[in-house]
């Protein structure tokens, strides 16, 4: 049995080898908008239920609906009144659901990468097989739509097997070449980019998706009030964008549609985006930006440093 999952090793925060984004930038941004499709009725899994009640749950069903039909104009508007492209965590069926928002994203330049087909379906109970079947349509299905070839991935409503980044990897690999398959946002272990292990040895590097800022997460979990919430990603880029002086790191806000852009929320959202990007040394940034970046000039580097600090840490014989 594992104790751990194996992706990455032990790399303390202290006296890392210093990273500076481009323009001299301290703190990399990416907004990260989960654009996704739930449905009604979807096929059951014994390991895990999608709705909290029973067939039908409307509530649920409908608020979502809601957030492809009306919140998403609303956050796209905003986030392009600051000059963010978006990074769409997205659920691939949406392009046969509702190819108009991904008509909307791509006029926009933002950057589409996989969260699954649908997120009421999970990887929980499939086989390699299965997972990798999985993985190559929703791969095919962004390029097929956007022309993009895939660079990262988050796994459907987090669902993950043991082979789950490792089948990404190789699958985008397989199909586009090394510009795709390049990173993942399903580990939350760090605030800097980190290389991760795979067993087909690609460069592959996990980049901050922080779970903490997620909108659902706060406001369904935390039971947070709007307010609150702001007041926590203002407090969240006050604290990474001062230790950024000293090495570069990364922000992340996750969102959704059916959460963020509620009509009591969006100011709030609003207030978020006009602080962060009111700061000199930010980087705006897509997840495909970031990740490429750190694995044209930091990745080799911080290998290097992995390993001689382990070697450093391993016990004397």
């Amino acid at each position: 049995m594992k104790s751990d999952p194996g992706y990455y090793d032990y790399w303390p925060y202290e006296n890392r080898p210093r990273i500076e984004w481009p323009g001299g930038a301290q703190l990399a941004f990416w907004v990260a908008p989960n654009i996704e499709f739930y449905e009604l009725d979807p096929p059951g899994n014994p390991h895990r239920s999608p709705w909290p009640g029973p067939h039908p749950h409307l509530p649920g069903y409908s608020v979502r609906d809601w957030g492809n039909r009306v919140g998403h104009k609303r956050q796209m508007d905003l986030l392009t009144k600051y000059g963010i492209k978006g990074s769409i965590s997205l659920s691939t069926a949406l392009c046969d659901h509702h190819p108009e928002i991904i008509e909307q994203c791509k006029e926009r330049e933002w950057e589409f990468f996989s969260h699954g087909i649908y997120n009421t379906r999970y990887t929980y109970g499939m086989s390699e097989s299965q997972e990798r079947d999985m993985i190559k349509d929703a791969i095919d299905s962004i390029h097929n739509h956007t022309g993009q070839k895939c660079a990262g991935y988050l796994a459907p409503a987090l669902s993950h097997s043991d082979f789950t980044l490792d089948l990404f990897a190789e699958v985008g690999t397989e199909l586009y070449g090394d510009d795709a398959g390049f990173y993942s946002c399903d580990l939350f272990h760090d605030d800097q980019p980190t290389p991760i292990h795979l067993r087909s040895n690609k460069k592959f590097v996990s980049i901050p998706y922080s779970l903490e800022m997620n909108d659902t997460i706060a406001f369904v979990v935390y039971k947070m009030d709007p307010r609150r919430y702001g007041q926590q990603l203002k407090d969240c880029f006050d604290r990474l964008y001062a230790e950024g002086a000293e090495s570069g790191t990364v922000m992340c806000i996750p969102t959704h549609n059916y959460q963020i852009s509620q009509p009591q929320v969006l100011k709030i959202y609003e207030e978020v985006l006009e602080y962060v990007t009111g700061h000199d040394k930010v980087w705006i940034a897509t997840g495909r930006e970031i990740a490429s970046y750190y694995l044209e000039h930091y990745y080799d580097s911080a290998q290097a440093d992995i390993i001689l600090k382990n070697n450093n840490l391993s016990p004397r014989s």
